[in-house]
């Protein structure tokens, strides 16, 4: 899975840092979303989903793993 966010559409709600804060930080000149790392671990797989849902501006975007590239 990996994550990238949209800065332009970012409306610094931080509701992706409260439900993925180890994934998710806010900038603190203007309090928009930063991603702390693009390609993330399994265990942060079902918050970042969460933050993405929660997202009021839909900066949040998931790219699940395609398993037929992976083997899984």
């Amino acid at each position: 899975m990996q994550v990238s966010v949209d800065r332009d559409r970012c409306c610094s709600s931080g509701m992706c840092v409260m439900n993925a804060p180890t994934v998710f930080d806010q900038d603190d000149r203007d309090s928009l979303v930063t991603a702390r790392q693009a390609v993330l671990l399994p265990e942060q797989f079902d918050d970042v989903r969460i933050a993405a849902d929660l997202c009021p501006g839909r900066a949040i975007t998931v790219v699940e793993d395609d398993p037929a590239q992976t083997g899984a």
